[in-house]
């Protein structure tokens, strides 16, 4: 492996590290959050269940409030945190040392998830895709250029359906969108503990970043009214009118969802494969759909891959 080889893995590496790592904490967090909401409702009087956003940050706004007044009056009296244990200085809200402690956690985890967001978006503002391309893709942060960056190697991504499967939304063998089906499945080689070679069944794509672009990118596309969901509407449009996925066929609508936030990132992921090839200096190949059948952009719905 060639020095500058070397290098780029290294530097991807390193991203994806920082990239899975401020997620795990981001999970963590979430989790931690999900306990404290449960006790603050417990200790309200109030029954469990899921909260609309603006009721949740009501809460922590105020379970902030009753933190920062304990901890005020902790460092007031100079207490130590054995001497906390034994004489807690609770509210009403907060009367625990346990429940101060959680909080306490919760509170840590944010700062931290800030922080490694914070040093990945400097890490990305250096690097050139995000500059010249994915800085002005509307509904696309740094938060999910890290992701990109740490998991696509474009050098060795030669076709945009390289992109496509990779990223799982390439079309199996039976003709259906990429899953984790049994029938998508296919046979790797391993080495088990003992040393032996064996095979197992195992999926054809990256799953972490099968979730961040339908699970995070596409809905953001949606939301923020990116160019990329005209092409969504345009296409869900289609299939709504279509011989086989139509309403005049009675297709449940969330799988016409599903395809066209297929269809959508697919096209953006040709976009990102043509400047990201670009920028590298890479050899840029037209898609399969263009360069061998001759179709448009968004003009069959066979050449989507659905």
């Amino acid at each position: 492996m060639g020095g500058e080889e070397q290098t780029r893995e290294d530097f991807r590496a390193i991203v994806r590290s920082i990239v899975r790592g401020v997620y795990d904490i981001q999970k963590l967090r979430i989790q931690t959050g999900n306990r404290v909401v449960a006790n603050f409702r417990a200790r309200l009087g109030l029954p469990p269940g899921k909260r609309d956003s603006k009721e949740l940050k009501k809460m922590f706004q105020l379970l902030q409030a009753e933190f920062d007044k304990i901890t005020d009056a902790i460092v007031a009296l100079s207490r130590s945190r054995s001497d906390l244990m034994r004489d807690f200085p609770g509210t009403a809200i907060i009367s625990a040392f346990t429940e101060y402690s959680l909080m306490d956690l919760y509170l840590s985890m944010c700062d931290r998830e800030a922080a490694l967001f914070g040093d990945l978006k400097l890490i990305v503002d250096d690097q050139p895709i995000w500059q010249l391309f994915l800085k002005d893709v509307k509904g696309c942060g740094p938060a999910m250029a890290g992701v990109l960056l740490a998991e696509i190697d474009i050098h060795k991504a030669k076709y945009p359906s390289s992109l496509w499967k990779w990223a799982g939304l390439d079309v199996a063998p039976d003709g259906k969108g990429r899953s984790r089906r049994k029938e998508h499945l296919v046979k790797r080689k391993y080495i088990d503990k003992h040393g032996k070679e064996k095979e197992k069944d195992s999926i054809t794509f990256n799953p972490f970043l099968k979730t961040k672009l339908m699970g995070v990118l596409a809905p953001s596309f949606l939301k923020s009214k990116s160019p990329y969901s005209e092409i969504y509407n345009d296409y869900k449009h289609r299939l709504e009118h279509h011989a086989v996925y139509g309403k005049a066929v009675k297709k449940e609508p969330g799988h016409r969802h599903n395809m066209a936030l297929r269809y959508m990132m697919k096209r953006f992921l040709v976009d990102l494969h043509i400047r990201w090839r670009g920028i590298e200096g890479l050899p840029v190949y037209e898609e399969y759909a263009e360069a061998k059948l001759g179709y448009a952009h968004g003009r069959d719905i066979a050449a989507a891959g659905n």
